[in-house]
């Protein structure tokens, strides 16, 4: 594999198999444009009801967080990342309170759209203030060590993708202990399968969809991805399908660990224990059936590979929670399985400088540049607003995140 690009963004692009035609039909859009504020009646009747489901939601993660503390008992270790985190989101806390604001009292978030029947199963929706037409759509799969995942936690993409006339529809999933990793899945593909088949409702083009995950949403969705495309091989013996690859334009993983087996003994060394590991990868003997890298180089399933959309992967080079040889040797598999691959890594890049650090700073981004430009290639019109849109306003002055990369858990 060659180079591409010269530092500090380097990359290789494979080329395999080319994105199928897809078949899709636009949906009529409802009466209530996605765009128009609700009157203040409404706004203050759905304010209270997300008040209350924000109380349940936080009942739901503080009993689940005890749970947790069952498993992991308290030691020396997770008392200082602890303390670590709580120092590390203080930093942040200028840039996480204007997200916040943008949160919950924005008119463009659609906030807990529900899209299963499990207690989170629901997602979060950023719709751009242009709505004269239909908009590419991100289905986002947050990350969270696949204990303490929240849709919330991609509102600032959400927000900062929207500013570019692009959708978001961010994931809520159960996390371990309330679910292990089959559940997991299980939700996204659930939550994938109603933005597919919904999205129309809310401006978006179902022709135009991407799936993206960050970190442990990245393995979740890379494994909703693959088992989709072993059904849709094995359609024809009776498996139904409510959604299909060819519906998604491509896959972007950011930070992401696609083989399980290399991640053991790693994450424990981090702190995420392997007893706590297997037991939600459902147990030593699951971990090659839950593992994508691993998945995709079995021969009997060379034709599902066949049905995978093109993927991009990114991941930094000094990220020591997930190392960055994860995406080098999911992107080799994909080669070899004749699968259509970028690697993008980015020198000097930590595991939240990608996701957290470098938006909050605000200005160009060569991540955010590239998820962008790769969803509005083809679009004239939006790469010529894209080239004149201003820089992205900073959120957090440098020296606090200086500060609170050198303090960061992660």
């Amino acid at each position: 594999m060659n180079d591409v690009d010269t530092e500090p963004l380097r990359s290789y692009k494979v080329l395999g198999f080319t994105d199928g035609a897809k078949s899709h039909h636009r949906r009529r859009r409802p009466a209530g444009k996605p765009g128009t504020p609700p009157s203040p009646a409404r706004r203050t009747q759905s304010f209270s009801q997300d008040f209350g489901h924000a109380a349940a939601e936080t009942y739901l993660v503080t009993r689940l967080s005890f749970t947790l503390l069952r498993y992991l008992g308290v030691g020396s270790r997770w008392i200082t990342r602890l303390f670590a985190l709580g120092f590390y989101a203080l930093l942040l806390m200028p840039g996480f309170l204007q997200v916040a604001y943008y949160y919950f009292f924005s008119s463009q978030v659609r906030r807990s759209v529900v899209y299963g029947d499990q207690p989170r199963n629901r997602l979060d929706l950023y719709l751009p203030e242009n709505n004269d037409e239909l908009k590419p759509v991100v289905i986002f799969v947050t990350g969270g060590a696949w204990i303490i995942g929240y849709k919330a936690w991609g509102s600032l993409l959400g927000k900062q993708l929207a500013e570019r006339d692009i959708i978001v529809a961010c994931l809520d999933y159960r996390n371990f202990p309330q679910g292990t990793i089959s559940d997991m899945i299980k939700d996204s593909s659930q939550g994938i399968s109603f933005v597919c088949n919904h999205i129309a409702e809310y401006g978006g083009d179902p022709n135009r969809i991407y799936l993206m995950g960050q970190s442990a949403g990245a393995h979740i969705s890379a494994c909703a991805l693959v088992e989709q495309a072993i059904k849709e091989s094995e359609s024809g013996k009776g498996e139904s399908i409510s959604w299909s690859v060819s519906q998604l334009k491509a896959y972007f993983g950011l930070s992401g660990g696609y083989n399980l087996l290399n991640l053991v003994d790693h994450l424990h060394k981090r702190g995420l224990y392997s007893s706590i590991f297997l037991s939600i990868m459902e147990g030593e003997q699951s971990l090659q059936r839950f593992s994508p890298e691993v998945m995709i180089q079995d021969p009997s399933i060379r034709d599902a590979v066949s049905h995978l959309p093109p993927i991009t992967l990114f991941h930094g080079t000094s990220d020591y929670s997930i190392p960055s040889d994860a995406s080098k040797t999911f992107a080799d598999a994909l080669q070899r399985a004749g699968a259509q691959v970028t690697l993008i890594l980015f020198e000097g890049k930590t595991h939240t400088d990608l996701f957290l650090q470098d938006p909050l700073r605000g200005g160009k981004d060569e991540l955010f540049d590239h998820i962008v430009a790769d969803i509005h290639a083809g679009d004239k019109e939006a790469l010529a607003k894209d080239a004149v849109a201003p820089p992205r306003r900073r959120l957090v002055p440098e020296f606090l995140l200086q500060m609170a990369r050198e303090i960061s858990p992660f």
